[in-house]
């Protein structure tokens, strides 16, 4: 039996992995903690798109899901 969900699991737990291995917590720190304004100047841009794509491909991942949960509960394959 499959259970069929809208809860965008695979993209919350990819962001997840890109977030807090070594190298994410770097960027996030030298993005808002770091003591030199250049190091926050360029890191912060890069997190901030980076975080923007995970937030589109979570609510991209909903939609299609929702989409799909629908289209089961009507009937078609």
């Amino acid at each position: 039996m499959h259970v069929r969900t809208r809860w965008p699991w695979i993209s919350l737990l990819l962001g997840v992995v890109v977030a807090l291995n070594p190298v994410g917590l770097d960027f996030l720190h030298s993005a808002f903690f770091a003591g030199e304004q250049l190091a926050r100047n360029i890191a912060q841009p890069i997190v901030l798109t980076a975080l923007a794509i995970i937030v589109l491909v979570v609510v991209l991942e909903w939609l299609l899901r929702s989409f799909l949960v629908k289209r089961r509960a009507r009937g078609a394959s």
